[in-house]
C-alpha cells in the first residue's frame, strides 16, 4: 500500500513539472508567434511586385517595371528596350488588361480623384497615373525610377492603391497639356499591374 502511495505520490510530481513545462512552451510559443507577426507586417510594407512588359502595337518594346513599397512610398523603376531613340511617356493606366494587340483595352489614364491632365504635381491637377516623359538612348534602351506617397501597393484607400491598373509606355511625348491623355501617341509596351 506504501509503495502504492509513494507512486501516485510520483505520478503527481511528474505531472505538476510537466504541465508546469508545458505552459512554460506554450507561453514561448505564443510570443514566438507575436515576432513573427511582427515580422510578417513589416515585410507587408516593404512589398514588391515586378511585372514584364509587352510589346504593343507592333513595336518591339519589351521590359520589366518594378514596384516597391516601404515607409508610406512606393518607388517604380522600369527597366525598357526597343524603343526609338529619344523621349517618350509613360503612365498608370485604369486597367490592368493588355489584351488588346494596341494596348487601348487598358482604357484611360488612372485618375480617381477627376483632374485635368498635366504634368506631376502641377498646381491645378494631374492624374495619378500622370508619371511623365523619359529618355531613351541611340541603342533603344531605357530607364524611369519615379517615387511617390500618393501611391499604394494594396492598401484600402481606392485614389492611391495601384493594384489593378496597368503601365503603358507610348511611342511619343507627352505635351502634359492635351486632354485627356497628353497627345503622347501609340501604346507601344504594356504590363498589368496585378497582386
Amino acid at each position: 500500500m506504501k509503495k502504492i502511495s509513494a507512486m501516485i505520490v510520483g505520478l503527481l510530481l511528474v505531472t505538476t513539472f510537466s504541465c508546469k513545462q508545458v505552459k512554460k512552451e506554450a507561453e514561448t510559443t505564443s510570443e514566438e508567434i507575436e515576432e513573427v507577426v511582427e515580422e510578417v507586417k513589416e515585410m507587408a510594407k516593404a512589398e514588391t511586385i515586378t511585372f514584364k512588359m509587352e510589346p504593343k502595337s507592333d513595336s518591339g518594346v519589351s521590359g520589366e517595371v518594378t514596384f516597391s513599397q516601404e515607409n508610406g512610398n512606393v518607388v517604380m523603376k522600369a527597366m525598357l528596350t526597343g524603343l526609338t531613340e529619344g523621349e517618350h511617356a509613360i503612365h498608370i493606366h485604369e486597367k490592368a488588361d493588355c489584351s488588346s494587340a494596341d494596348g487601348k483595352s487598358t482604357g484611360g489614364h488612372w485618375n480617381p480623384t477627376f483632374q485635368p491632365h498635366a504634368k506631376w504635381g502641377a498646381e491645378g491637377g494631374y492624374h495619378k497615373g500622370d508619371i511623365g516623359n523619359f529618355v531613351a538612348n541611340a541603342e533603344g534602351i531605357a530607364t524611369v525610377d519615379f517615387a511617390t506617397n500618393e501611391w499604394c501597393i494594396g492598401c484600402d484607400d481606392e485614389t492611391k492603391n495601384i493594384v489593378g491598373k496597368a503601365v503603358i509606355v507610348h511611342q511619343g511625348v507627352d505635351d502634359f497639356t492635351s486632354q485627356p491623355s497628353g497627345a503622347a501617341g501609340a501604346r507601344v509596351a504594356c504590363t498589368g499591374i496585378i497582386q
